[in-house]
């Protein structure tokens, strides 16, 4: 049998041996290059602790979606196991894929560094830990950017994107669309002419907790529901702490707790974070709405948007949302590398 090999001892000398003696070296730390340390340090725990030098990073983000306001990453640190890293003054966060928890992911990252080099490190880290680089919820601004990289997938997050609305209709309840909402506010005000809307603080946060008891029995027995009403509690607490980022409201009526309200602002959008009211007191989801808009946008003039977040696919949820009329859905992305 012919041979296609053409080798001859005699032609290598001692320096072209050298030669393919570092080439060989080259390809085994190409091969092996999982066992070298990653230039990304190590991520920590997220905690409240920490949240101002993260807020730093957020604000510098130019999206609207809740994932990158201050309570968005704050309530979910332990649904979605939220660790971080800075790195080259660029904010890295890991947690696990929105619509699969078995999965870890990794949020935008946020910073100086050009995206490309963000996903160089971030490569580095997945090979030495043997994982799968997945981002998960990315902004559907940074679509174009991300698939510059060639990506192995891209995956719209279907039920997952966040309802975002012009805030004037919100907060005055003015012209047809916001007819509805507006005579169950009249309602509301005619039926209890004792109501009160006030500032969530640390005085009156216990009133706030106590209603969550009411409301655990009026809510869903969802997983996902009744770990949101866990994290509700979280930023109750928070609040009752002192956070100086989240800002809430609390509606009285017939002298108790009928609803309270949590968000937080990033540049011209509020979030809204958690939303709960009685069923048993008629109006008070559309009264709580209406006040905490009016008084936000009356307080922070800058704000233009209201973003009320997703509705994880609950078709109750989604015609609650939809019966609001937003603006548009801000998409969101699973993106593998």
């Amino acid at each position: 049998m012919e041979s296609n090999w053409n080798f001859s001892p005699s032609t290598y000398t001692g320096d072209n041996m050298e030669a393919l003696l570092r080439m060989a070296q080259k390809t085994r730390c190409q091969r092996n290059c999982n066992s070298e340390k990653p230039r990304l340090g190590d991520f920590k725990k997220i905690t409240p602790q920490d949240m101002p030098e993260i807020w730093k990073y957020l604000q510098s983000e130019p999206g609207r979606t809740t994932d990158f306001s201050y309570g968005g990453v704050l309530m979910w640190v332990d649904y979605f196991n939220y660790e971080y890293s800075i790195c080259n003054e660029t904010l890295f966060i890991k947690g696990a894929v929105e619509n699969d928890l078995s999965k870890p992911a990794f949020s935008l990252p946020v910073g100086k560094l050009p995206l490309y080099e963000s996903i160089k490190l971030l490569k580095e880290y997945c090979d030495f830990h043997n994982i799968d680089l997945e981002f998960s919820a990315v902004p559907e601004y940074a679509l174009g950017d991300m698939k510059a990289l060639s990506p192995s997938m891209v995956e719209e997050l279907a039920d997952w994107g966040d309802y975002l609305y012009d805030a004037s209709p919100l907060a005055t309840l003015k012209g047809k669309k916001m007819s509805k909402k507006r005579n169950h506010v009249n309602q509301f005000v005619a039926r209890y002419s004792d109501w009160k809307a006030v500032a969530l603080t640390p005085e009156n946060s216990e009133d706030a907790m106590a209603f969550m008891d009411v409301f655990d029995k009026e809510g869903d027995s969802t997983e996902m529901a009744e770990a949101e009403r866990v994290l509700s509690r979280f930023l109750i607490d928070m609040i009752k702490c002192g956070d100086k980022n989240l800002e809430g409201m609390i509606l009285y009526a017939d002298g108790k707790v009928a609803a309270y309200t949590i968000g937080d602002r990033k540049g011209d959008t509020l979030f809204i974070h958690v939303e709960k009211a009685t069923r048993a007191v008629i109006g008070s989801y559309e009264m709580i709405n209406y006040m905490f808009a009016k008084y936000q946008t009356e307080k922070h003039p800058e704000i233009l948007y209201i973003n009320r977040e997703d509705d994880a696919g609950d078709i109750g949820l989604r015609m609650a949302k939809e019966s609001y009329h937003p603006k548009e859905i801000l998409k969101k992305y699973n993106i593998i590398f």
